[in-house]
């Protein structure tokens, strides 16, 4: 991304945060009530009503805001698409997230930095992640903003990442689309069960990323089986 770009979802990021004023009070108390609600009871059974009266405004206010409650779902379920695929957008992520300017010399210590940084996101963020996977399947613009995201942003990044570690001997040779699904098929999964299926103790997640990146590093060891050829 240009130097331009990157000032700009800067920028964006922040104004998502509610800095610098970007949200009146009343605008705030919806957004908070509408998580709770959506996150509660999903998106279809949810009315205006019941969010104006846990923001306690009138149910007019929220549509001199939102025109729909569509547009509402959209103003807290767009924003953490973004913030999802945020660390991959920006120069920041190799400092945010490898406290470096170069991917770390084993590619174990790569997969454990970002399965911290997100697993610490989406606990912080539980309630809207909870909408976001929820509605998904039933909202095609989230649909198209996270493929856009993911194959523009994410995977355009990670493609470098994962031919790095490639060509070091520490990735099996296959396409990197697909290395990079099984990874994140692995990490969503994780997240997913560890904080809205089978719920566990904070303290028990630097196991359960270290479990997985065992799994996932002995499904991409370059020491292929000698009975399997194939790659």
């Amino acid at each position: 991304m240009t130097d331009n770009n990157e000032q700009w979802l800067e920028e964006l990021l922040k104004l998502m945060d509610g800095e610098g004023g970007s949200k009146t009070e009343k605008q705030a108390k919806i957004l908070d009530a509408a998580i709770d609600i959506f996150a509660e009871k999903g998106f279809a059974a949810a009315s205006t009503s019941e969010i104006a009266q846990k923001a306690g405004v009138a149910e007019g206010t929220i549509f001199r805001h939102y025109k729909t409650k569509k547009d509402l779902l959209l103003a807290i379920a767009g924003p953490i698409a973004l913030k999802l695929a945020a660390p991959f957008m920006l120069r920041e992520f190799a400092v945010k997230v490898l406290d470096s300017t170069q991917p770390p010399e084993q590619v174990e210590d790569f997969f454990r930095a970002v399965a911290k940084d997100r697993f610490r996101f989406a606990r912080k963020n539980i309630k809207m992640l909870r909408i976001w996977i929820h509605e998904i399947p039933y909202q095609p613009e989230l649909l198209e903003q996270v493929q856009k995201l993911f194959r523009e942003i994410v995977y355009s990044r990670m493609e470098k990442i994962i031919r790095h570690y490639q060509e070091r001997g520490q990735i099996i040779e296959a396409p990197p689309w697909r290395v990079l699904r099984t990874a994140v098929s692995l990490f969503v999964g994780m997240v997913v069960t560890h904080l809205l299926i089978l719920p566990l103790d904070e303290q028990d997640e630097d196991e359960e990323i270290e479990r997985t990146i065992d799994l996932l590093m002995h499904g991409l060891s370059p020491h292929a089986r000698p009975s399997d050829s194939r790659q």
